[in-house]
């Protein structure tokens, strides 16, 4: 046990939520930075849920990402980052240059006041979107931490700014690091338990299938336990085998969106009856993403291969994450306890 100081940034966020429950569970400090303050209940509450009253261990700073104001007041003093916020271009930004400039300058300003603190390690939460998207269909599977994505292939602007964020950071702390140290955690689709309303998009598929709102897709995915994910940033925080390395957040094999149907509708009986096990077509998928722009960006991962392995954390690190059922079923259990389905 350890009463360190650790910052968490984006704390409204589903993974940075998990990764302030495991550090205060494992006997740290946490700070975390919020845009507005009127969220801080909603933090406390959603902790609450995942079954912690953080009290005067858990404190608040505001910051954004996109300016300089707050993060030196957010670093200081802090032993270790974990940097997970990540802007998201909302309305009428659909250029690439609205997801990507915030991605990239956002990673530069906590990496700059970390160093200039005296952080010792900053955990960076990339993504798969970081790694295993644009190749060509004969690219080696399935992808490991060697792998970058491929920008002059099919990219969606979300994965692009992912891609080009992390890049960044490794370059900023190789270039001018001064002695801090970075590794980075690459999730594949996040599952596991939700804490409140605000989830991520991994999860909006789960809860749009059993509100009956979609068929499949032709996209497959593989999947991790979000509480794994955190126990990975943890792990990637303290362990010196860690540094200056990439760790893919991943269990099991790519898994067909229609199995996960298929699993929901198995394992949950009369709450998944709403699930369908229609499969849409690729050509169905394009004209809706014409007008859908989260549609539009599942199109270039249409019939995709996105076979990923772990094995790295779990040599590492000792990592040993959940199965993928787990993962999946414990997301939709939880959706349907706190209800946040639609009737």
């Amino acid at each position: 046990m350890t009463d360190e100081l650790v910052l968490v940034t984006g704390g409204t966020g589903f993974i940075a939520q998990h990764c302030i429950l495991a550090l205060l569970n494992n006997g740290y400090r946490v700070r975390t930075t919020i845009r507005s303050p009127q969220r801080e209940a909603e933090v406390r509450e959603h902790l609450r849920t995942g079954g912690v009253d953080a009290g005067d261990r858990l404190s608040f700073v505001p910051a954004d990402l996109n300016a300089d104001p707050g993060w030196p007041e957010a670093v200081a003093g802090c032993a270790y980052v974990m940097h997970g916020a990540s802007p998201t271009p909302s309305g009428d930004q659909t250029r690439e240059e609205d997801w990507i400039e915030p991605a990239v300058n956002g990673n530069l300003r906590v990496l700059q006041a970390s160093r200039d603190a005296g952080v010792r390690r900053v955990v960076l939460t990339s993504a798969f979107g970081a790694i295993g998207v644009g190749h060509a269909p004969d690219h080696r599977r399935p992808f490991d931490e060697t792998d970058w994505s491929n920008l002059a292939g099919n990219v969606a602007p979300y994965q692009k700014s992912k891609t080009l964020a992390e890049r960044a950071a490794w370059d900023l702390v190789a270039r001018e690091g001064n002695g801090l140290e970075l590794a980075a955690v690459n999730p594949v689709a996040v599952y596991g338990p939700v804490l409140g309303a605000d989830y991520s998009h991994s999860i909006r598929l789960i809860a749009n299938m059993l509100n009956g709102h979609m068929g499949s897709l032709n996209v497959n995915s593989c999947c991790v336990d979000v509480r794994d994910v955190a126990d990975l940033h943890l792990r990637a925080m303290t362990d010196p085998a860690a540094r200056g390395e990439r760790f893919l957040a991943t269990v099991g094999e790519s898994m067909p969106m229609i199995e996960v149907a298929e699993l929901l509708r198995l394992r949950l009986g009369k709450a998944a009856e709403k699930v369908s096990t229609q499969v849409l077509t690729d050509e169905q998928v394009r004209i809706a993403g014409e007008t859908n722009e989260q549609l539009k960006g599942i199109v270039p991962l249409l019939g995709y291969d996105m076979s990923a392995t772990g094995k790295k954390a779990e040599r590492l690190l000792g990592w040993a994450p959940r199965s993928t059922e787990e993962a999946i079923l414990s997301c939709a259990e939880s959706l349907i306890r706190l209800g946040l389905l639609r009737s």
